[in-house]
């Protein structure tokens, strides 16, 4: 697509969306993504050579090859939503090959999943698309539910296969967050011993405390970037974190220490379009990710009724805010498969396209 072709898709807010100037936090401070990248920001750090090589192998494959941005394929939803209630729409994805088949049809830099899905089909494919392997995971079919992420693989296990990186998820916020922290840095330390790149879900989870009055404040970009904040301080080398729709959640539910110049200068909301709000927003994120020294990567969401007019414009935001690219699953593989891969391209074009700049 080009930008005309974008800027139809986003109807009367394309202006606000591609238009907009970040006032909070100037793109002159960022470390912008770019083919570059590898070279000029990320060898500066101490991670070793396996590990620029393995960053460098998802950076040059798929249609985002050598622009510095990434599209991942995350299905580790078998397990987090439970199988039958995420692949009942679209049940060719009970089958991990499938899974495999949509990322590189698609044109995705990376497909990230679960030990059973990769390990089933590592001998074959990890070295034709980089794997990453999601060693922990919440599930649901305990009773009563409870939000906690376990460990369900090893980082030997994801090295042994040939993977590219591993991923886990922190459900910052929960009662058990902190041992998650613990589990997670150990976790990803190793895994850059052995070459591997560690990508961080940097989620809020807190149901008790983090809703009040019927709003819910698991999104509220000043809570996020925290998160993202911490993500980068134990080692992550890419953060996945949810595109923010509401801010103030640290005033509101009265916790933890923020400062009002955060909501008046750095992530304003007075007098800007829901667009322009949202990039502001984003570009907070990014600069909680050490000023994009550390990739921020939105999720796609769920799956709905205008899922390209949605993933178009989470990609703009994070495109525009600095980030590094989508990681986008219910979207695609609760459609068909042709379906999927158009959802798919059509956030890659976003990314290709070279009139969409920094906000």
């Amino acid at each position: 697509m080009n930008i005309d072709e974008i800027r139809k898709i986003l109807g009367n807010e394309a202006s606000a969306y591609l238009d907009h100037t970040c006032k909070g936090i100037s793109k002159d401070n960022l470390y912008a993504p770019g083919p570059d990248f590898i070279d000029r920001v990320m060898e500066q750090s101490d991670r070793n050579n396996r590990v620029l090589g393995n960053m460098e192998w998802m950076f040059q494959t798929g249609r985002l090859a050598n622009t510095g941005y990434l599209s991942i394929l995350p299905v580790d939803h078998g397990v987090e939503h439970g199988a039958g209630a995420d692949f009942a729409d679209n049940p060719i994805y009970f089958d991990p090959k499938k899974i495999i088949e949509l990322a590189m049809k698609g044109g995705c830099s990376a497909v990230a999943s679960t030990l059973g899905v990769l390990s089933s089909l590592a001998r074959r494919y990890a070295r034709k698309i980089p794997f990453i392997l999601k060693i922990n995971h919440n599930e649901l079919l305990s009773k009563p539910n409870f939000y906690d992420q376990t460990l369900f693989a090893s980082v030997d296990q994801a090295y042994a296969m040939g993977a590219a990186g591993v991923g886990a998820t922190i459900y910052f916020g929960s009662q058990e967050s902190r041992r998650q922290i613990l589990e997670i840095s150990e976790a990803f330390n190793y895994a850059h011993e052995l070459g591997l790149v560690a990508v961080l879900w940097a989620y809020l989870r807190n149901p008790d405390e983090f809703v009040k009055d019927g709003m819910d404040y698991h999104d509220s970009n000043d809570m996020c970037s925290q998160a993202d904040h911490l993500g980068a301080t134990i080692g992550a080398d890419i953060i996945k974190q949810k595109i923010s729709t509401k801010n103030g959640g640290f005033k509101v539910l009265n916790f933890g220490k923020t400062n009002k110049l955060v909501y008046e200068k750095l992530a304003p909301t007075e007098g800007l379009s829901e667009g322009s709000k949202l990039l502001e927003w984003n570009r907070f994120q990014v600069a909680n990710c050490y000023m994009g020294r550390v990739g921020l990567i939105n999720s796609g969401g769920p799956s709905g009724d205008n899922d390209i007019q949605d993933a178009v414009k989470a990609a703009v935001i994070n495109k525009r805010a600095g980030g590094w690219g989508l990681i986008m699953g219910r979207k695609a593989f609760q459609r068909s498969m042709d379906e999927g891969i158009k959802i798919i391209h059509a956030v890659q074009d976003v990314y290709l396209c070279k009139d969409i700049i920094l906000a």
